[in-house]
């Protein structure tokens, strides 16, 4: 069974429009790193840490042609560093970064699903419909 890349699409934006409802940049990356983190391990058992890594990296790279400051990503197994896009505050409005953040879960979850003939995306997607931010108060 091969991946489909529209329930993969339609899982990341319903996914974003609940659990990134109202964040700011920087919650917004937290809920990102977490996310890749989640995912990674949930694929890793199948995968392994080195294809991981190559995955993402080769998912980061695309990504950063089309949303440049992504490019200051790094991949740190199990999952990805935005560190220096943090400090550099340079991926310019919200709606642009969430744009950049389902890019690269969207392509992520292509690519493993692909790799996998389909197998982990169910997986990948209940993994990734828990992962919230914690937010005050919660």
């Amino acid at each position: 069974m091969a991946s489909e890349p529209n329930d993969h699409r339609n899982h990341v934006h319903v996914w974003m429009q609940q659990a990134g409802e109202g964040l700011s940049s920087d919650q917004l990356l937290d809920l990102f790193e977490q996310s890749m983190r989640g995912l990674w391990n949930q694929a890793s058992l199948t995968l392994g840490d080195i294809t991981l890594s190559a995955v993402v990296d080769r998912v980061l790279f695309y990504a950063a042609e089309r949303f440049p400051p992504f490019e200051s990503i790094k991949v740190e197994p199990p999952g990805i560093n935005c560190r220096e896009l943090r400090k550099n505050q340079d991926f310019g409005d919200d709606r642009e970064l969430e744009d950049a953040i389902k890019f690269v879960l969207i392509e992520f979850l292509i690519v493993v699903g692909n790799l996998t003939a389909g197998i982990l995306s169910p997986a990948l997607h209940a993994e990734l419909s828990k992962v919230k931010l914690k937010r005050e108060g919660q």
